[in-house]
């Protein structure tokens, strides 16, 4: 019996080596046939959350085909090295993952997964990227443009961030997920701006009213009240009766009314303006002052010939052959300054700023009023051209009437 045993053991181990000796060598067999067969073409699919397709089918298939050195198809499948194949692909930015593998009709079959934008940021420095879910920087594309939530403001370009910078890049992507997730607030925010705080103010596409959100916490909270103001207060208040509508405290809405806040912001810059046209004007009108006195103390005008023309024309009776003719004088008026002063004088009224007195020159004569009516100063005009009178011919007396 024991014999027997031996024998059965012997046999069962000799069959489980035959067994695994054929396994192999059949194998290999396989792996020979397979090495020796040649790839039949390739097929290609790029997945993503909504298809932007930023890398499309052409651009992988250009990759693989600079990696192995010409068409896939008709080369010899042993002439591929897979995992090359898909670190090649990955180093495209917009290519998250890559998985490349022979289908049993000896096809290349190529799964890309492409990364997937969340948010278009702008930063202070004028730069522009797009962000994925992995918080990844992504250029921008030539091949498309996708409609996404868009921040400004952000403080960094840097391709490595710093802690502060890298928590509000997170902060950017909780926002800006919440308002894709929403066709509302997709419909109702423009823009999201990072103040140098670092919370987010909003900017609606209806009206001029900013939405103050805060940071990143209760974000679901937040566009809940948000949304609830718009619905029950907005509708019937108007678009532009609030200017700022606060969300980022807890359980309330705080929305300031325009009207006495920007009223008293209007005064006080009227008020500000006012003062200073005072303040020039009264610079001006001390420099008029100054150049009209400067020019009566060097007015060569002699006062006493005026004042005999004017007591000339006031004689009674008084004819104007009776007296040579006086020289004409021409009174020299300041060049640029009477019009000045008579132009400033409603603005020193409205600023409550006194006009000049004038000084009178030194040895001016006084004009002494009229006894019944005060003489109305004419303007000197030009003298008109006085004919000599003609002298009458002397009469001849007749010789013969003398006595």
């Amino acid at each position: 019996m024991v014999i027997k045993k031996a024998i059965v053991k012997k046999i069962a181990t000799s069959i489980w080596i035959a067994i695994g000796i054929g396994a192999i060598v059949l194998l290999v067999a396989a792996i020979k046939r397979k090495d020796a067969q040649h790839c039949s073409g390739m097929s290609i699919t790029i997945e993503g959350v909504n298809n932007n397709f930023f890398v499309d089918k052409k651009d992988i298939a250009n990759a693989i085909a600079f990696v192995v050195g010409g068409s896939v198809t008709g080369k010899a499948m042993s002439a591929f090295d897979l995992k090359k194949l898909e670190i090649a692909l990955q180093k495209d930015v917009w290519v998250k993952t890559s998985q490349l593998f022979f289908d049993n009709n000896n096809k290349l079959v190529v799964k890309v997964i492409e990364r997937e934008p969340v948010a278009r940021v702008f930063t202070t420095a004028g730069t522009t990227f797009y962000i994925d879910s992995s918080l990844a920087m992504l250029p921008l594309s030539e091949k498309f443009s996708a409609r996404l939530p868009v921040f400004t403001g952000f403080p960094s370009d840097k391709a490595v961030l710093s802690p502060q910078d890298s928590a509000l890049l997170k902060d950017i992507l909780t926002v800006s997920m919440a308002i894709q997730k929403d066709s509302f607030n997709m419909a109702m925010i423009d823009q999201v701006d990072i103040t140098s705080q670092r919370i987010f103010e909003m900017v609606p596409k209806i009206g001029n009213t900013i939405i103050v959100f805060g940071d990143a916490t209760d974000v679901a909270a937040k566009f809940y009240k948000l949304q609830l103001f718009y619905k029950e207060v907005m509708v019937k208040t108007g678009w532009n009766k609030y200017s700022e509508i606060n969300v980022q405290y807890n359980g309330q809405v705080v929305a300031k009314r325009k009207g006495a806040e920007d009223k008293s912001i209007d005064s006080l810059r009227t008020l500000q303006l006012m003062q200073a046209i005072a303040e020039n004007t009264e610079r001006l009108s001390n420099d008029s002052l100054h150049m009209i006195t400067a020019d009566n103390e060097n007015n060569t005008t002699n006062a006493d010939l005026v004042q005999q023309s004017i007591q000339r024309d006031d004689e009674p009776g008084g004819r104007a052959t009776d007296k040579p003719a006086p020289s004409i004088v021409s009174v020299t008026k300041p060049a640029a300054v009477t019009k000045p002063l008579v132009a400033l004088m409603p603005k020193l009224a409205s600023v409550g700023v006194k006009k000049p007195v004038v000084a009178k020159p030194a040895g001016t004569v006084a004009r002494p009023k009229p006894a019944v009516v005060k003489p109305a100063i004419r303007p000197i005009v030009k003298p008109k051209a006085v004919l000599p009178k003609p002298v009458a011919k002397p009469q001849v007396k007749n010789p013969g009437n003398e006595y």
